[in-house]
């Protein structure tokens, strides 16, 4: 069943544009990958500290085959908080 991956991280303060580019290598890779249908990091255009993430998968399991083989870059270290939400989709 596919996976979509939504919501948005709260960042420490000036680190969006840091976040962001940390984040291009994973977003490429996963991009590269059959099992992923989209992901995305984007800048949120009125809070600069703030990004919003989507993603979605053809499966949980290549979900999580994804999150344990991913790039590790220390990029969690910026995030004060989040909001983040799995959903399963018929589609």
């Amino acid at each position: 069943m596919p996976i979509i991956v939504a919501g948005k991280l709260r960042l420490k303060s000036g680190t969006r544009d840091e976040f962001i580019e940390k984040s291009v290598e994973a977003i490429s890779l996963a991009r590269k990958l059959d099992a992923c249908e989209d992901f995305s990091v984007s800048a949120d255009p009125i809070d600069e500290n703030r990004v919003n993430i989507f993603e979605k998968w053809k499966s949980r399991k290549s979900l999580d085959e994804f999150r344990n083989s991913g790039p590790n870059n220390d990029s969690f270290s910026l995030v004060e908080s989040f909001d983040v939400n799995e959903y399963e989709t018929n589609t």
